[in-house]
């Protein structure tokens, strides 16, 4: 278990634009920073800028909404065409109330109005929308960064959500490679000889929480290094770990 665990902002990241190398980028950034990445480190890299690289920005004025998501909208204050977004990147609507919208994504993500928004995106009415496939994305930072430098580090892909019962948003992850994203306690006996049963912490989620904290939402710091945190290696690993089997989910 570690003790100490660090968290390092990497700033100096340019604006990302469609088909730029966002592994170059982190390897650039950290150069000018004289950050130096090790073998064990975890890197946390926003969605945002990993939707811009892959093109996964649309300009409103595109879109033509439907009858459903422009009813949908009246009364409310998302556009149409935003909301029509959100049906096209949905596999199902959870729930619907006053404007709101909460929705399964087609990777499986339950979330508000299907991970889309304008945030931190460049030019009036434009959105982004999550990567098609976190984890390969995540897979390709992972990938050119240890055939550039040759160090084996771990990726984090993060994105912003809500929580029920909770107020307030946290970083998840909603990509990840080289790191196994659950650590179980199945099994083990805690401190007091009690044997644990159903303990299994999502140490992804928490990783990229913690990324958080250097990040912000308006520091343009898309990218953290996280260092001294102990996990288990895996190739095969992914971010489907993350989701609550429908067998067992008792609010879907």
């Amino acid at each position: 278990m570690s003790v100490q665990i660090e968290i390092i902002g990497i700033p100096d990241m340019p604006e990302t634009q469609i088909g730029d190398d966002v592994s170059l980028q982190i390897l650039d950034a950290c150069a000018k920073s004289k950050i130096q990445i090790m073998d064990g480190d975890i890197l946390v890299v926003t969605q945002k800028i990993i939707s811009k690289s892959e093109g996964r920005v649309v300009a409103l004025n595109e879109i033509e909404p439907s009858s459903l998501a422009v009813s949908i909208s009246e009364g409310h204050r998302r556009d149409p065409r935003h909301t029509e977004l959100i049906l096209r990147e949905s596999r199902r609507i959870v729930r619907m109330d006053r404007g709101n919208i909460i929705s399964e994504t087609h990777h499986g993500f339950n979330c508000a109005n299907a991970g889309i928004d304008a945030s931190n995106i460049p030019g009036e009415g434009t959105v982004a929308l999550l990567p098609i496939d976190p984890d390969k994305s995540a897979y390709g930072i992972r990938r050119s960064i240890c055939n550039a430098i040759g160090r084996n580090v771990a990726v984090i892909i993060s994105d912003t959500f809500g929580r029920p019962w909770r107020a307030g948003a946290v970083n998840v992850a909603i990509g990840v490679s080289g790191m196994d994203p659950m650590e179980s306690y199945v099994g083990e006996e805690d401190d007091n000889g009690n044997l644990m049963y159903t303990t299994v912490i999502c140490l992804a989620d928490e990783i990229a929480a913690a990324s958080e904290l250097v990040m912000g939402k308006t520091s343009r710091v898309p990218v953290a290094l996280i260092r001294g945190c102990d996990y288990t290696s895996s190739d095969s690993a992914s971010s489907k770990a993350l989701i609550r089997d429908p067998d067992k989910d008792m609010f879907r």
